[in-house]
């Protein structure tokens, strides 16, 4: 009979026990889907990322026309690391960019720009 592994892995000021590497996967897919969640109502919401006001984005009420359409992310930025700057700072890319550097004006923090990027990137 062989012996499962199991350790202590601390999490947001919990403990949990994990047995093995398809409970880490778990633990990771679920917070990704909180992260992309939490993603999207900090982009609906108009006092925070307010994404609608410019893009169309499926799901959204009343979507602008400024930006273009959040569709194929994935397609468009397959290094999600220049969607997380583009949401950071559309300026360092295009300084005539009507996009809100919603980094550098510190409009979202660091982790909200995450989790926007998150979002975003499933479109």
């Amino acid at each position: 009979m062989t012996k499962k592994s199991t350790r202590l892995v601390p999490m947001a000021g919990m403990v949990i026990l994990l047995a093995g590497p398809l409970q880490v996967a778990t633990v990771a897919a679920a917070e990704g889907a909180s992260a992309v969640a939490e993603g999207k109502a900090i982009s609906f919401k108009r006092s925070k990322g307010n994404c609608l006001a410019c893009h169309m984005i499926e799901g959204g009420e009343s979507p602008g026309n400024v930006g273009p359409p959040l569709i194929a992310m994935k397609a468009r930025y397959p290094d999600k690391a220049k969607l997380r700057a583009q949401i950071f700072d559309a300026t360092a890319f295009n300084p005539d960019s009507a996009m809100v550097p919603f980094g550098k004006h510190r409009i979202l923090t660091e982790d909200e720009i995450d989790k926007v990027t998150e979002y975003i990137w499933t479109l």
